[in-house]
This record gives structure tokens, sequence and C-alpha cells, in this order.
């Protein structure tokens, strides 16, 4: 019989404590109806869990480095539904990094059927309101490696966004002068399929844009 010592006693229940705290945090993040199931997926993932600042570059991500504990971070910016939608994206990674660890692609095969596992049970008009429920399952049909490749699914989750009155990129015409966030200057040129092509009027440079990116007109 293995003998704990009160020392380790304690140190695991501050761990416990600490776990349920995270999870209480991470609860006011996603709608109400989900709280039960991922209260539950989250008590047997022993992955850490960061809520950060907003990235403009991804809303969350997946990290599994040498001697730490794989973490996965989430913006704090998203709404209730899309930080759902990330944190059940980012739970397929870690799921799939126990089976495989490094082995597979990231967005391969093995994370589209851990991923469609783990968001099926949710897919539910209870947690995620129509239209974004029906936009969603035919998204799982075949999930890409970000949600912002599916414009039809983008814009459905942007209405719940608390930011109303953005411009996005797509909407203005093209020739038209805009800024981003950043500061920096563009003109949009001309769409290429999935994505429009902009050039940065202070280098010349060329960037692509995602349809859905928000902008700010002169």
């Amino acid at each position: 019989m293995a003998i704990i010592s009160l020392t380790e006693r304690y140190s695991q229940c501050l761990l416990q404590l600490h776990n349920l705290m995270v999870i209480e945090k991470l609860l006011t993040y996603i709608p109400k109806a989900a709280h039960i199931q991922i209260e539950s997926l989250l008590k047997v993932s022993h992955v850490d869990i960061l809520v950060t600042k907003r990235r403009l570059t991804k809303h969350g991500d997946f990290r599994s480095l040498p001697n730490k504990n794989p973490t996965i971070t989430i913006n704090n910016s998203l709404n209730p539904y899309r930080f759902l939608i990330t944190l059940l994206h980012e739970l397929a990674h870690f799921s799939v990094f126990q089976k495989y660890s490094h082995r597979v692609k990231p967005h391969g095969l093995e994370w589209k059927r851990a991923y469609q596992e783990t968001l099926f049970p949710f897919l539910n008009s209870i947690i995620f309101p129509d239209p974004i429920c029906s936009v969603l399952a035919r998204h799982m049909k075949n999930p890409k490696a970000s949600t912002d490749s599916d414009f039809d699914l983008i814009m459905a989750l942007k209405a719940y966004d608390e930011l109303k009155g953005q411009t996005y990129i797509f909407e203005i015409e093209d020739g038209i002068t805009f800024t981003t966030s950043n500061g920096r200057r563009f003109i949009k040129i001309r769409k290429r399929r999935k994505r429009i092509e902009c050039k940065q009027i202070d280098s010349g440079r060329i960037y692509l844009f995602s349809p859905h990116a928000e902008i700010i007109l002169h």
C-alpha cells in the first residue's frame, strides 16, 4: 500500500483546487448550456488552459514543449460560441497528441476525427443557436485547420460579437483605401479565390487578406 505524506496530500489538494478554479473561470466564457459537458470533459483532460489577451493572428493554439505540461491558449475577446468552438478545436489537438505525439500532421485525418468526436456531443440548437448550428454541422463534415477558412461560419459567429457595425474587406469595392487595426494603410486590388489581394500603400508590397478581415475606412 502506498503511503502518502501530509505534504504530498496537501499538494494534491492544492492542485485539485487550482484545477477547479481554472474550470470555473473557463465556464464564464462559454454558453451556459455547455457547462456540464465541458466541466466533465476538462476534468479528464490533463492539459493547462490559459485565457490570453486578443491576438490578431489566431483565436487559440495548442503547444507541447519538452518538460512542460501540454498547454492550450484561447483569446479572451471571443464570443461564447467562438470560444467554445476554439476550445474544442484545441482539445482535439491534445487528444491527438496523447495518442500519436508529434508523429502525425497537425490538421491531418487523425485530428479531423478527434475534432468531430470532441465537438459532435455539443452540436445541437440548445448550445449553438441557428444559423451557427446548421453552418457548423456542414463545416464539421470535413473540418478545416481554421474556422476562418469557412466564410459562412465566420459570419454566423460574428453576429454574436460584442462590437457591432464593423466593416469587412469583402464589403468594399476594388480600389478603395482602408486602414488595418495596426495603422497600416492598404488599397484593395482584387479577389483571389478565397483571399483578397491588397497593396500596402507605404511599401507597395502585396498582401492577401481573409474576406472577413475587419478594416477601417477613411
